[in-house]
């Protein structure tokens, strides 16, 4: 270890400004570990892959060296949520304690910042068929003239998702760039001029991909160019990447290129009487082929849609509907820049649809119906080339780390999948005491996974668990069809607060269920990770069945017919190692803490009746293991009393004279009595 990356890891440790400056800060030797190779991944511009489990600290262990190191750095995280928590609470408090002065930036999306010139087109349309955006309008337009930034989040009044704000942000292709008569004063190029001038960037992972397949598509790029980038919640850019990776046409799409043609054509005197019939022309043949998609499944492969009876006819006609507005555009393309802008559109969106018609096209041909409409994509199946050209166009150091990467001990699933082979790998273990802490309860006598009465049956088992721990139980399901059959099950029979995914806002069900201390949540998807509630609100997961991918995804399919025409096993290459992460990830949400106690019931039969069980729980933390209900009972029941007891002592401390300086919350270990904890034999 070189003196530098000696450094980086001392600031880590007991005598550096971190444990001195912090009150509540935790010398983590797995924290330390990460942070030295990350800085040695810097300092030799090479690529490191790191799985780092729930209470490593993480984002310190690479702020550290990245703050440390002079380079310019990009930052990406998995969610806007995380995004802001890492640029308004971790890099502040980081630099602090390192006393560096370097510059930092926020970047986000464009649908994040306000098209000042969308929002004076809007205000000056007139008339508006939807009730509410009217009143919206005026809201945005009041504040628009107070930000400094033009972040849509900063307007409290406005949820992100009202009506107003597709109507007043940008999109690739309605942005008229340089030539923009608000372009001095538009939000979204200061924020790329200050990430420009920065040291520390910090993207999510929507913008960093959108910047790479804009660059593999020869469109520019929109982030700065930069010496390394660091990928927090790698997990995630698999998908990601591939869902960027692709190309597609929507309704939607259509439906705004009508809008914005009929604006644009406005402008150029006699334009608009040019191209009405080829929009009126085009819009009524939108809504035909909405009623044809309606009749198809939600989603499905592309040579399937071809069948139809009707529907391969349609898209011929759009194709000669998008080509006759093409025509009546042409002449007056070149006198207004809005003009040139759907111009563009209408060539991009016919060359996507010309290729999703053909036989011969390389990637995945697939179709999706929509609520109001339907889309057509071509997604490529191999992400790991366009990632590694983007790679070779950008010299760095390349960091990504996650609290699940690694199927059993090996990272081979990850790194294969995004052409890293060449990557350096490491795993740290979690420092929080799993085998005391926390229980893992198998339980016997479930019907089969597939079995119709499987979801009552796991509910009635774990009734007496949730009786005891009093509520504070997050069910995680991997249907919504299982999630809505025990919404209804618990409404008949529980007195418990219930918080069921799709009743409110995720956030706010998570906050509400946190707030109860006595709840039940209930989710599916997307409740799988981010669910972050430590403390004694949560104290039970259950997971209904192993997580295995739906079979009707069709990108899924025609990778898993790739890999067994390479004469290999889809199950044991794709669907099985994908389980065993999301599986972590579920599982993941009960320790969140030091001092986080609980009971996490897996109620898939299968993970002790078929040999791929044992992948399953050895990826899962050390937790003793169960079969016996009544383990898992008096696990917690030994939780409760020992929190009645700490919850005393607090109460006894904060009545006394000297509370204000002794009260010390969280002091007190919530830990169940050793003496008392299962026997930790693996099941059988």
């Amino acid at each position: 270890m070189n003196e530098r990356i000696e450094e980086v890891v001392s600031f880590l440790g007991p005598s550096g400004p971190f444990a001195q400056q912090l009150p509540n800060f935790r010398i983590r030797p797995g924290q330390m570990r990460l942070a030295e190779a990350v800085a040695d991944s810097l300092e030799q511009g090479s690529t490191l892959v790191a799985e780092a489990a729930t209470g490593t600290g993480k984002t310190l262990a690479y702020l550290v060296p990245v703050l440390s190191s002079g380079l310019k750095v990009l930052i990406s995280t998995g969610t806007r949520t995380l995004q802001d928590q890492l640029y308004q609470r971790d890099l502040p408090m980081a630099l602090k304690a390192l006393h560096r002065g370097r510059k930092t930036a926020l970047l986000k999306g464009r649908s994040n910042y306000l098209c000042l010139h969308r929002l004076e087109l809007m205000r000056g349309a007139g008339r508006h068929t939807e009730r509410r955006l009217p009143e919206q309008l005026e809201q945005v337009y009041a504040w628009s003239r107070a930000t400094e930034h033009g972040e849509i989040s900063e307007l409290s009044s406005l949820s992100e998702e009202a009506i107003v704000w597709p109507f007043v942000t940008s999109t690739v292709d309605n942005c008229l760039g340089s030539e923009c008569p608000s372009y001095s004063k538009c939000h979204l190029m200061k924020a790329r001029r200050k990430a420009v001038e920065a040291d520390v960037v910090v993207v999510n992972h929507h913008l960093l991909f959108a910047d790479m397949a804009l660059k593999e598509q020869g469109h520019g790029e929109v982030l700065p160019t930069v010496e390394a980038f660091v990928i927090d919640e790698a997990h995630q850019v698999p998908d990601t990447a591939t869902r960027f990776f692709s190309r597609g046409i929507s309704s939607r799409q259509v439906r705004e290129l009508i809008k914005d043609t009929q604006a644009a054509s406005a402008n150029v005197s006699g334009g608009f009487g040019v191209v009405q019939e080829a929009l009126t022309d085009l819009e009524q043949h939108q809504r035909e082929l909405i009623l044809q998609f309606a009749g198809m499944n939600d989603r499905g492969h592309g040579p399937e849609l071809m069948k139809h009876a009707k529907i391969p006819g349609m898209l011929d006609e759009l194709d000669e509907h998008l080509g006759t507005l093409l025509e009546a555009l042409e002449p007056m393309k070149e006198a207004d820049r809005s003009v040139t802008n759907v111009h563009q559109r209408c060539e991009r969106m016919q060359g996507v649809l010309k290729k999703f018609r053909a036989e011969e096209t390389e990637g995945v041909r697939w179709y999706e119906k929509r609520r109001q409409g339907f889309a057509v994509h071509i997604t490529p199946l191999d992400i790991a080339k366009p990632l590694a050209n983007f790679r070779e166009t950008r010299p760095a150091a390349w960091i990504f780390t996650s609290a699940t990467l690694a199927v059993g001990d090996k990272f081979d699933h990850f790194t294969h999948r995004l052409g890293l082979e060449e990557a350096s790998t490491l795993s740290v273990e979690s420092p929080f005491d799993h085998r005391h802490n926390a229980l893992c309860w198998l339980p016997q006598g479930l019907p089969a996974p597939g079995d119709y009465q499987h979801t009552e049956k796991l509910l009635q088992t774990i009734w007496p668990l949730i009786e005891v721990s009093g509520g504070r139980a997050f069910l995680l399901f991997t249907t919504h069809r299982a999630l809505q059959q025990a919404a209804q099950w618990l409404k008949t029979r529980c007195e418990y607060p219930l918080f069921i995914q799709g009743e409110g806002p995720r956030g706010q069900l998570v906050d509400d269920f946190r707030a109860a201390g006595n709840g039940i949540l209930l989710g599916a998807a997307s409740f799988w990770e981010g669910v972050d509630v430590p403390g004694a609100a949560l104290s039970i997961v259950v997971i209904d069945k192993l997580p295995f991918a739906a079979p009707d995804d069709p990108v899924l399919q025609a990778r898993l017919e790739g890999i067994k025409a390479e004469g290999l096993s889809p199950f044991s290459k794709v669907q099985l190692p994908e389980a065993v992460l999301t599986l972590k990830q579920g599982a993941g949400r009960l320790i969140r803490a030091h001092t986080d106690c609980g009971v996490v019931v897996l109620g898939d039969p299968r993970l002790v009746q078929k040999g791929y069980g044992r992948l399953f729980l050895n990826s899962l933390p050390p937790w003793p293991r169960t079969r016996e209900i009544r383990d898992a009972i008096d696990f917690m029941s030994n939780i409760m009393e020992v929190q009645k007891q700490q919850a005393q002592i607090t109460r006894e401390e904060s009545d006394s004279p000297d509370s204000t300086a002794n009260a010390k919350h969280g002091a007190v270990s919530n830990e169940p009595s050793k003496s008392q904890k299962p026997d930790e034999a693996p099941a059988s």
